[in-house]
């Protein structure tokens, strides 16, 4: 029975799914099975031929590998392996490429004979690459093919380096990459004008032949293409659906990744379900867009068509379902987000007393806070709040270059103005003209060079907070040491970030938190800085009455906004608060324009800003709410 129920979740899926509780769960699962793998081809006097991805995905893996070869005696003597692919041109120890990539992390803590390694390589002539990938498939058939290839998706469909439009009978050959794909690559490479545009790869028909496949995705940037991937037509468009064919692979996924699957993100559809109020409250809002209506206007009729009959059985009739689901999301709508002074809060998001709050809005990077709250921050200002922002980091990596000798020639204009001295500024202007006529991509820069980059954050920082309504006491810049780096790549966490949170918190003793909840930041800054908020609120609870009654939450809108069925705070605001909240994103001017890390959406960040606000007052208005020009969403945090 049991069985028949899994099948019955899992119809729309087309090939094998295991899913975990999360990335490290599901990491050190795989890494069980290549260890095993390798045991038994050991205990037999095998060789084990592995196919290896690179990429932030099995980064867990490898980790596992060489734990348990350190502590456990995993030994790798046998172990031949072949990675996937390349970029190309790509000397093999430059810091993007995929040798330096796999003996960071893998090669250089076990005992594998480097001669067992094969990684395409990115040196080769033009004219002797095609040479090289014909012998690159000799070598794999000599061996019998191989016998566990690992894979990562890219967020087009692509395994390995097969871009939509590759052939299911593909060989190892050199591909052009897709222009999301060099996208994504841009961290690494210090900017998309130096990602490579081709690759050497090895084909969906050698990744086929292998005796067991893995796929493997974390987070949720990858769930649009798993849910293609996995339930989709077979398409060239999408390439990882080709894997649909093949009798031996498993997707494994964390619960993030499988989210868009349908037995996660419509359940009703598959199975009868434990109707808890966030998940009637999903599925009537779900059922109100598909059919373009609004909730009240719902029926019985609906419900039965679209896999929704047990809802309405267990909890109907279904007229009180939609007045119930009606309610709930009126009541997140508030123009106080504060808190109505003297009013009933019973229907109310946040508390009315006290009438007038602390407030602390924590933003990861100078600018998250008008992007994102902007119309929240400055109607808590006028509604007479005592409102702090803090700058978790000084977003200095997000400057161009161009920017610091703009403002180094004019502190040299300036103090030539006044009559003082300018030899030392002129050297210091001089040293860094020099620096970025040399710069390589992704090379840190001088001290110098990022003090200024953090200064231009700074100004612009303090000139948003301003217009908000902010003193300068309110406005505090705390340069988290996790992030001073001057790289892409950040340092781990460590207490004193902790530490710093939590004296800036004991000072202010908020009752009201917002933090960013954005955790599709494509640099992963603000998942960092809301886990550091939540470390320190947690541990300022063992000791301080005042965080019982401190309410933590969270905002998005530079990256991602939350769903509807989500939301508990909607705070309207009016066309002139929309020009208000402009105007404040408009105080950076470093990011306008053009950022230095813009993701994969083309649109400026203010655009995105009033673009996600007024599809979410729309998303309202068709539910049948009242119409409002936009909205900003908050979900509260419950620590």
């Amino acid at each position: 029975m049991a069985r028949l129920n899994l099948l019955e979740e899992t119809r729309y899926e087309k090939l094998p799914v295991s899913v975990f509780a999360n990335q490290k769960e599901a990491s050190l699962s795989v890494a069980k099975r290549i260890a095993e793998l390798i045991r038994s081809k050991q205990a037999a006097g095998e060789k084990v031929v592995l196919g290896l991805a690179t990429g932030v995905t099995p980064l867990g893996v490898y980790a596992e590998l060489v734990r348990q070869h350190q502590q456990e005696g995993l030994s790798f003597k046998n172990v031949i392996t072949f990675n996937l692919d390349e970029y190309y041109p790509m000397k093999p120890r430059a810091a993007q490429s995929y040798v330096t990539f796999m003996n960071e992390n893998l090669f250089d803590h076990i005992d594998i004979d480097k001669a067992s390694v094969h990684i395409p390589d990115g040196t080769l002539k033009k004219e002797d690459v095609v040479g090289f990938c014909l012998e690159y498939e000799k070598k794999i058939s000599a061996l019998g093919g191989l016998d566990l290839q690992i894979l990562g998706i890219g967020r087009t469909g692509h395994i390995g380096f097969n871009e939509p439009g590759s052939a299911p009978n593909s060989g190892t050959r050199l591909v052009t990459l897709d222009d999301l794909t060099r996208n994504d690559a841009s961290r690494d490479f210090g900017g998309k004008q130096n990602v490579p545009t081709k690759a050497i790869t090895m084909g969906i028909g050698t990744i086929f032949k292998a005796r067991e496949i893995i796929l493997m995705a974390w987070s949720a940037k990858k769930a649009p293409i798993i849910k293609k991937a996995v339930e989709g037509e077979i398409s060239g468009d999408v390439p990882a659906t080709y894997l649909q064919l093949s009798q031996h692979v498993e997707f494994v996924l964390d619960t993030e990744a499988a989210s868009e699957l349908t037995r996660f993100n419509t359940p009703w559809l598959v199975k009868d379900c434990t109707w808890d109020n966030m998940l009637k409250k999903k599925a009537v809002i779900w059922l109100a867009e598909q059919l373009g209506k609004p909730v009240l206007k719902l029926t019985e009729e609906d419900y039965n068509n679209h896999g929704m009959a047990q809802l309405a059985v267990e909890q109907g009739p279904v007229y009180n379902i939609n007045i119930d689901i009606f309610n709930q999301i009126q009541h997140t709508i508030t123009g106080w987000p504060g808190g109505k002074p003297d009013a009933d809060d019973s229907q109310r998001p946040e508390r009315a007393l006290p009438a007038r709050k602390r407030s602390i809005i924590f933003s990861p990077h100078p600018d998250d806070d008008v992007i994102s709250m902007g119309g929240t921050f400055i109607r808590l200002v006028d509604q007479g709040h005592e409102v702090h922002v803090a700058y978790q980091t000084s977003g200095n990596t997000a400057v161009w270059d161009d920017d610091v000798l703009r403002y180094m020639e004019f502190a040299i204009d300036f103090n030539h103005s006044i009559g003082d001295d300018n030899s030392h500024l002129k050297g210091l202007y001089e040293d860094m003209r020099t620096f970025f006529d040399k710069k390589q991509p992704n090379e840190i820069d001088t001290q110098e060079i990022r003090d200024v980059k953090g200064f231009i954050r700074k100004t612009e920082a303090i000139s948003g907070a301003r217009y908000a309504g902010l003193n300068d006491d309110h406005i505090h810049f705390m340069a988290l040491p996790f992030y001073e780096t001057g790289k892409t790549q950040k340092s781990p966490v460590t207490d004193k970030d902790i530490e710093l949170t939590m004296e800036l918190l004991q000072k202010v003793k908020p009752q009201q938190v917002f933090a960013a909840g954005d955790f599709a930041d494509p640099h992963g800054t603000h998942l960092v800085c809301f886990n550091i908020i939540l470390a320190a609120l947690r541990k300022l609870r063992e000791t301080e009455d005042w965080v019982k009654d401190c309410w933590l939450w969270m905002y998005r809108g530079a990256w991602k906004e939350f769903e509807t069925y989500e939301i508990e705070m909607a705070v309207p605001l009016s066309p002139q608060e929309v020009l208000r909240k402009r105007n404040a994103i408009f105080k950076h001017q470093s990011q306008k324009d053009r950022a230095v890390f813009p993701g994969d959406d083309a649109r400026e960040f203010w655009v995105r800003a009033e673009d996600r606000n007024r599809e979410t007052a729309q998303a309202y208005d068709r539910l049948g709410l009242a119409e409002y020009q936009a909205m900003e969403a908050f979900v509260r945090y419950v620590f």
